[in-house]
């Protein structure tokens, strides 16, 4: 093959190159309901439908060593797969957890990992089943595969969104991101200055927001609270206008997003700003935030409102009308797509 005609696969980026190498995979079992395409797969099993999300972490790419604790890394690695779960409006009841590892970690690193592996376990209630442990040329790897389960007409998609609907979020966006540009700035004052110790006491809700998300299971439960069913749902891990393109290509639709109604913490918004970020850019972007992004019918606008830490952002269109950003000063411009990229490191 000719250097012109080979293709990079970063050029293609994670979702378009799973595209490219699946679009032709068709499911030939009865109980496989759902495949590739979504947070999680399902598979029908009697009277519940089980859900099946797995997701690696790669050193130097996903995480660094050098201000991630392994405990946090651990409970984070959990919490990140049941993320994908709670976005298909079902409950984890199970993961495995495989590892791939080099000789300079020791013992007791791998009890600190499992420490928060543990942790996450039992604060979300579900069992550590099994997984495999191999050895690695260079740093640490973790897969993790999440279980769960729910009735079928429980389910929710990511292509059920239609025109009228609105659209929501949980909690607020971006500080995930801003957390990540604290630690890699004392990350590389450190490197410069081995003897400076970083002071990121004034910073702990950012930070916390990086190192040791939540997802957002009390959302789920308040659905069941409220008797409401998100029309489409996708947890947000790489940037609210990347989630908002998927729910929109996967339901043939449309979406504009109010500028003024993304949630963003003060403290976000501030370190923004020192940052000379654009708080709004930060919060469509960033990602690792997982929270929800969801829709609903107009119906169950009342219902929204007394709903705890839910924010409405905007409404889904026609498709003709595009998906668009609505800014505070009355503007509307095309929203960009531009999450983190994993194959291309960024």
């Amino acid at each position: 093959m000719s250097e012109e005609e080979r293709k990079d696969i970063g050029d293609l980026g994670e979702f378009g190159l799973i595209n490219h190498l699946t679009n032709d995979i068709k499911l030939t079992q009865p109980s496989s309901m759902v495949g590739i395409g979504d947070d999680a797969a399902i598979i029908k099993n009697g009277d519940l439908m089980t859900v099946v999300s797995t997701d690696m972490m790669v050193e130097g790419i996903h995480f660094s060593l050098v201000y991630s604790p392994l405990k946090h890394l651990g409970y984070k690695a959990i919490v990140t797969n049941l993320s994908d779960i709670y976005a298909m409006n079902a409950v984890p009841h199970q993961v495995t957890v495989s590892l791939a590892i080099s000789n300079r970690f020791s013992i007791a690193a791998l009890e600190e990992l499992y420490e928060g592996i543990k942790r996450a376990c039992e604060l979300y209630k579900v069992d550590l089943i099994g997984g495999d442990t191999t050895s690695s040329n260079k740093g640490l790897i973790i897969s993790v595969t999440a279980i769960g389960s729910a009735k079928q007409e429980d389910l929710v998609f990511r292509s059920g969104a239609k025109p009228g609907d609105i659209m929501c979020v949980s909690g607020d966006l971006g500080a995930a991101y801003l957390g990540l540009q604290i630690l890699e700035r004392e990350r590389q004052l450190y490197e410069s200055h081995p003897g400076v110790q970083p002071d990121l006491d004034q910073q702990k809700y950012l930070i916390g927001r990086q190192l040791k998300p939540e997802a957002r299971g009390d959302v789920i439960k308040n659905f069941q609270k409220f008797n409401l069913k998100p029309t489409a749902m996708i947890d947000i891990s790489d940037g609210l206008s990347s989630e908002v393109f998927h729910i929109c290509h996967s339901s043939g639709v449309g979406a504009f997003v109010e500028e003024g109604k993304v949630p963003i913490h003060p403290e976000a918004e501030q370190m923004a700003l020192k940052f000379q970020l654009d708080p709004i850019t930060c919060a469509l972007s960033g990602g690792e935030d997982y929270e929800l992004l969801f829709t609903v019918d107009e119906s169950e606008l009342e219902k929204i409102r007394f709903m705890p830490d839910v924010f409405i952002i905007g409404d889904i269109v026609d498709k003709k009308d595009g998906i668009t950003l609505h800014t505070t000063g009355g503007n509307i411009h095309p929203l960009k797509a531009q999450g983190w990229e994993h194959l291309k490191g960024k």
